[in-house]
């Protein structure tokens, strides 16, 4: 199974492909969309993620992918503004006909850490040993490995369910 795991977002957009082979996780890709600054309009930023995100697609075919969840925000545009970035990731992953999965923050957080409030520093270091990663990760980065790396851990169950 090759995964895909996106932490979205409108300024630095996040991806992480694995393979699961077996119990074995293998990194195959990752690194982060730059969509811009806030000087760039947002529609135009919209059009970088879509772009980039069917570049990445196209090269890796991943079967599965996997989303993190909104979480509550503070600030209702910054929520609003992080939909949008959602939804092109959802639809270019629908368009791909990849599989996708929704994962709330706290729930990828206890399939990485085993501890569902854990701090993102911890996740990062979790992700980096599950995956023999040395060197730099970005924050996005890590994030959405932890994403893929939650999925391949749930999946079997959530099939089951259905």
């Amino acid at each position: 199974m090759r995964v895909i795991g996106i932490d979205p977002g409108t300024r630095w957009t996040g991806y992480g492909i694995i393979d699961k082979k077996g119990n074995q996780l293998v990194r195959v890709a990752s690194g982060r969309i730059k969509a811009g600054t806030s000087a760039v309009p947002l529609p135009q930023r919209l059009v970088t993620i879509h772009d980039e995100l069917e570049a990445i697609l196209k090269v890796h075919c991943p079967s599965d992918g996997a989303i993190e969840g909104i979480f509550h925000a503070k600030n209702a545009m910054s929520a609003l503004k992080l939909g949008h970035a959602r939804g092109v990731a959802m639809m270019v992953l629908h368009r791909h006909d990849v599989e996708l999965m929704e994962y709330p923050p706290a729930s990828v957080k206890q399939a990485v850490t085993g501890n569902g409030r854990a701090k993102k520093e911890t996740v990062e270091q979790m992700v980096r040993m599950m995956l023999g990663i040395r060197g730099d990760l970005s924050e996005d980065e890590s994030d959405a490995l932890a994403v893929a790396i939650c999925h391949c851990n749930t999946i079997q169950f959530h099939r089951r369910l259905r």
